[in-house]
């Protein structure tokens, strides 16, 4: 038998043993999409003073958005675009427009509704993701995107990181466990259709692997759809590469990390889909951890761990 007919993972027609996006676009779509990075021109409140000033440590100063085309091209022209740049390589008839850069809530209603129905009116367009954070949601934008979702697969990506207010103040986060908590519950209550998708990042200063582990915890107590992992890079021009070079941080290094994803999986919900085990950064900014270009490698090493240990998405958890 090969590794695939020995799986016992049930949310898997491979030998992932985890809820791969993979596989949840196979069932809600009857194949892969292409997911289209769009940056709307908006910004962060951790940027324009709203709480604070700098952005994260780590933000490269396009807000996660760096595989985004420009702001000065309109959503539309930057759909069109992507799918042109795709099309070479990938079926672009079915697309997810993502509204990555920044924080994609952080503006009045009347700035984002024709934002978001310039993308949903695009051709091909099957879903809409959002990343935001949990207190950039005004009552009447949650009231908007319950309304959208009825007419569309939308994801709202929310930036949490850690559960640990100390690790948010060090990297300039601006929010507590707790806002981020009564967003996401906002969420929940506008509608059951909002897919509500969770960011976490491994390997943040002063944080052990038990601090990280209390993150997946109690994220997965929340029961998200869909949750997102990330490995801690460090870019150029950031004030987390100026800590790094001074010698005032540490990179995870790539079994370490292996393992921490492998057991945060194993503490995740089966149904949960996992919409990523690492994170990117533009090879040309990186700074370190280098190991961390050869992303399938590291992938196929939490596929090898998992196999051994016998074990799957969801085994432990509580």
């Amino acid at each position: 038998m090969t590794q695939a007919e020995k799986n016992p993972f049930l949310y898997s027609d491979t030998n992932k043993r985890y809820h791969t996006y993979t596989y949840y676009l196979k069932k809600q779509f009857g194949g892969k999409c292409a997911k289209l990075p769009i940056d709307a021109g908006l910004t962060c409140p951790n940027i324009d003073g709203g709480c604070s000033t700098g952005g994260c440590i780590y933000c490269s100063g396009r807000g996660s958005g760096d595989f985004a085309l420009t702001d000065s091209r309109s959503v539309k022209e930057q759909i069109r675009e992507q799918k042109m740049i795709l099309s070479k390589k990938w079926d672009t008839s079915r697309c997810i427009a993502y509204f990555q850069a920044h924080s994609n809530t952080y503006a009045p209603l009347s700035v984002l509704r024709p934002l978001y129905e310039e993308a949903l009116a695009e051709e091909g367009i099957v879903g809409i993701n959002i990343a935001t954070r949990a207190d950039c949601l005004a009552d009447d934008v949650v009231e908007y995107l319950a309304e959208l979702a009825e007419r569309t697969v939308l994801t709202v990506e929310l930036g949490l990181q850690s559960v640990h207010d100390s690790t948010a103040r060090l990297i300039n986060r601006g929010h507590s466990f707790a806002d981020f908590c009564k967003g996401y519950e906002k969420l929940r209550k506008a509608s059951p259709k909002i897919r509500i998708g969770v960011h976490l990042i491994f390997g943040l200063p002063e944080e052990s692997h038990a601090d990280m582990m209390e993150s997946v915890r109690r994220v997965a107590s929340l029961h998200p759809n869909e949750v997102k992992l990330h490995l801690l890079h460090i870019l150029k021009n950031t004030r987390l590469a100026e800590i790094f070079e001074a010698g005032g941080y540490k990179p995870l290094e790539r079994e370490e990390y292996i393992t921490l994803v492998a057991n945060a999986l194993e503490l995740l919900a089966p149904d949960t889909v996992i919409g990523r085990l690492t994170g990117d950064g533009k090879a040309e900014d990186l700074v370190a951890p280098l190991w961390s270009r050869d992303k399938k490698s590291v992938l196929n090493d939490v596929d090898k761990l998992l196999y051994q240990r016998n074990s799957y998405q969801g085994i432990k958890r509580n």
